[in-house]
């Protein structure tokens, strides 16, 4: 009895490894594949040629049936033939053993040691950490911090503090550099102004959708705020309010939105293109009441309409339904 077993256990393993299928069925039935195929092949071609020639009207239309009658009825021999032989190939194991890993799903009770499930799970997960881990990696190394650990070591303090030249700009040439945007954008004014020495303050007003305020430091943008067309935008003493948010939960949520777009937009060796990039990626609210979200396609979620707009395709989305 005890000799018995292990070859009992061999022939249990080699039924697995055949996975339950009859290949002399197998092979009988790809034989019926291609006996269907044939004859849907002539169903289609004798309604292609159509009626022959008969000395009749009413004898060409009666063979015609006839002959149509005749090959359906191959079809549907054929068809019940494939679907008999269908049923005595089996069905194959729906686990896929990869090498010595397979061995686990030769336990019987799945439900209670589902290993070799949990395995393929845990296979799948490693693969896409590693993809998405390879992407961080990329975007790291194109947009590096300056911040990093190897400056702020000991090196970092004794290396000679370097003036940067591009954050002081002459102001007729900020004046000059929006003055070439607002002609960019005709449904977009901007109001320049100067309300402490040569720091400019930018009044935005794009159509009737929304007036935003750009503070900025020569000619780099610190901090936007984002207002409905009808809200006041100036202080008791007639100048720009820059602190006080809006008061309606739409812009408040473009307002966070712009706030994003300052930090992707980042490119202090050329910071003319950086201001025409966000006041291209602002423009794009135009339609912030006339655009559906491109992933959910509806207008309102949530009471609000899609205030998240691409950076690249300026696409309108709900808040969540970026992600």
């Amino acid at each position: 009895m005890q000799e018995q077993q292990p070859g009992g256990k061999a022939e249990k393993m080699a039924d697995v490894v055949n996975v339950g299928v009859n290949l002399d069925a197998f092979s009988h039935a790809i034989s019926g594949i291609q006996a269907l195929r044939s004859s849907v092949s002539r169903v289609f071609e004798f309604l292609k040629d159509g009626m022959k020639n008969r000395e009749t009207l009413e004898g060409r239309e009666k063979q015609f049936i006839s002959e149509f009658q005749e090959n359906l009825q191959a079809v549907n021999r054929d068809l019940n033939e494939l679907e008999r032989l269908s049923g005595l190939v089996g069905r194959p194991s729906e686990s896929h053993p990869l090498h010595n890993s397979g061995l686990l799903s030769l336990d019987p009770v799945q439900d209670k040691t589902p290993l070799y499930s949990q395995l393929l799970q845990a296979y799948k997960w490693s693969n896409k950490l590693q993809y998405h881990a390879s992407l961080a990696s990329s975007l790291l190394n194109q947009q590096s911090l300056k911040r990093s650990a190897n400056q702020m070591g000991a090196s970092a303090k004794r290396r000679p503090k370097v003036q940067p030249s591009t954050l002081v700009l002459p102001p007729q040439y900020v004046d000059d550099v929006i003055s070439r945007i607002g002609r960019l954008f005709p449904d977009m004014t901007i109001e320049l102004f100067r309300p402490n020495g040569t720091s400019a303050v930018l009044l935005v007003t794009l159509g009737k959708v929304l007036k935003a305020i750009v503070v900025m430091r020569s000619l780099f943008i610190d901090r936007t705020i984002v207002r409905g067309f009808n809200e006041n935008v100036y202080n008791e003493d007639g100048k720009l309010d820059i602190w006080t948010k809006s008061q309606y939960q739409v812009f408040q949520k473009v307002t966070d939105h712009a706030t994003t777009a300052l930090l992707h937009y980042q490119l202090p060796q050329m910071p003319d293109v950086v201001v025409r990039s966000f006041m291209t990626w602002l423009r794009s609210y135009i339609k912030l009441f006339q655009s559906s979200c491109q992933r959910c396609g509806r207008f309102l979620q949530d009471g609000l309409p899609p205030t998240w707009r691409d950076f690249r395709t300026l696409e309108a989305f709900h808040d969540t339904c970026r992600m």
